[in-house]
């Protein structure tokens, strides 16, 4: 594919803070905060574990830490001097007892809702002696409208045991964005710290809602948490509830299999989460290291080519299993239409690889399952180590947002939690690239030929990255720079605030 570069203004950077911190963010400076200068409340975790060891605030995680890299000119240029680690420091900004917090879940559900409620809950409990904290129901439904959609008043013994239930306790909701009507509301209650969890969508909104406080002065610090099943949250290595996903489809391959295996030619096939990105069907195949075909949306595919290779398979083990991804292939089944929103509507890959698969194979005494998990996979409870990254994300969120910092999301960069705006956030939806070594890792483990993995042919893939097609303008507001960004899928990015919270 042919890729622009384009230089990129200091405002754009990861590190570029100062716009993002309830100190600074009225002055039209730009850089790292002096946190040491301006934080002046100690922080009470300090006065109770004087030994804790606590971050210098302008600690940074490097964005590009290889060097000779063979991938240098496709790494993202917003990480190119490094990001604000976002752990606990000793000076904070915010006095704790002046806090009225707030946690929102929007979009659709993800295992490990309820443990990032939990853990943040927790920590302004027990950390910082927080009281004053509300859970938002039916995500912006609750902030713009909590007369119809009354918040729920958060303790420890509420949210004990609510991380072995999969779902949100709050009722995760689609819609209700209005930045103006929101403000209003959080400046009628008092609330000074609102934790935003969703995806780039709820980010992008969480973004106009930062600019909208600090149009009309209004002191918050609002600190966004990653949430998407598919992991298509640029710039962090992977977003929770993820792992706990690929578990749950891992279960779902193995009964393609056990169906497959149990008959003559047969063929198991399993469609799963993946409108835009193949993470999902990627990790689990990876990981049940039984599958033989995998179908993303990243990669074009011909019937043809598809049929060879289970042809090809069959011959060999007399068995295949496929994991699909939904929004694979629509270049076989594309409907033409869109939704209100302005979405592409997207095709029924799955029962069209079922019935091609046994029209193909019925002449040969072969046949196809079919099994469509659908929302089983993100309705799951958390898995245990999905759980303590729920927690260190929880955790770090509230850190950060003691720390003063607004208009951010929190996320693990080479495995370190760390702060970046959240319009960066927001400008697009990663996908897998064919290059990485996880991608070509599956493409061996399956055995694929190389007309199905994109390797075979150039230009058969979306990049990775959105492009940086057009630099902000000096004269241009964020929202009007962020309304006009590209998503992964080639709409305009106002469409996926859209979807997501309308």
């Amino acid at each position: 594919c042919d890729r622009r570069v384009v230089r990129m203004d200091s405002q754009q950077y990861a590190t570029n803070l100062k716009p993002h911190h309830v100190a600074t963010w009225w002055d039209g400076s730009a850089g790292l905060v002096a946190e040491r200068q301006i934080n002046k409340v100690l922080n009470p975790i300090a006065l109770e574990f004087p030994g804790l060891n606590f971050l210098n605030p302008d600690e940074l995680v490097m964005g590009h830490i290889i060097m000779n890299d063979s991938k240098a000119a496709h790494r993202a240029s917003a990480l190119k001097n490094g990001c604000v680690r976002g752990n606990v420091c000793k000076d904070i900004y915010w006095e704790p007892k002046e806090v009225k917090a707030a946690i929102v879940t929007c979009g659709g559900l993800c295992p490990g809702l309820n443990s990032i409620i939990r853990e943040v809950t927790n920590t302004l409990w027990y950390q910082y002696g927080v009281r004053n904290i509300l859970g938002i129901q039916g995500g912006y439904n609750g902030l713009s409208d909590p007369e119809e959609y009354p918040p729920v008043r958060l303790n420890t013994e509420l949210v004990r045991e609510i991380h072995h239930k999969g779902g949100s306790v709050l009722k995760a909701g689609r819609g209700g964005f209005d930045a103006k009507k929101i403000c209003d509301k959080l400046e009628e209650q008092g609330i000074n710290m609102l934790f935003t969890v969703g995806g780039d969508g709820t980010q992008g909104a969480a973004h106009q809602l930062y600019e909208e406080a600090k149009n009309r002065g209004l002191k918050i610090s609002i600190v966004g948490v990653p949430k998407s099943i598919d992991n298509d949250i640029l710039y962090f290595d992977k977003t929770f509830g993820f792992d706990s996903a690929v578990e749950s489809a891992c279960g779902c391959i193995r009964n393609a299999w056990v169906e497959a295996t149990s008959c003559n030619k047969g063929v198991g096939i399993v469609k799963l989460m993946g409108r835009d990105a193949g993470f999902v069907a990627m990790n689990a195949a990876l990981s049940s290291t039984i599958v033989d075909l995998v179908l993303v949306p990243e990669v074009k595919v011909s019937m043809e080519d598809i049929k060879k290779h289970i042809d090809a398979t069959l011959k060999r083990k007399n068995f295949v299993v496929v994991a699909v991804a939904e929004g694979a292939g629509q270049e076989l089944v594309a409907t033409g239409e869109k939704d209100a929103t302005g979405h592409t509507i997207y095709g029924d890959i799955g029962t069209h690889l079922r019935d091609e698969i046994n029209r193909h194979l019925k002449p040969v005494g072969g046949r196809s399952f079919y099994i469509d998990p659908s929302y089983i996979i993100r309705s799951c409870a958390i898995s245990p180590n999905d759980y303590i990254y729920c927690a260190r994300l929880a955790r770090d969120a509230v850190h950060t947002a003691m720390r003063g910092y607004t208009g951010v999301v929190v996320g693990p960069i080479h495995n370190v939690i760390v702060v970046i705006p959240s319009v960066l956030i927001a400008a697009g939806k990663r996908t897998i690239s064919v290059k990485s070594s996880a991608w070509q890792s599956c493409v061996q483990s399956c055995k694929m030929p190389a007309a199905l993995t994109g390797l075979g042919k150039p230009g058969t893939k979306r990049e990775s990255e959105p492009e940086l097609s057009e630099a902000r303008k000096p004269q241009q507001s964020w929202t009007e720079w962020l309304s006009r960004r590209p998503s992964a899928n080639g709409q305009w990015l106002g469409a996926v605030v859209a979807a997501e919270t309308k």
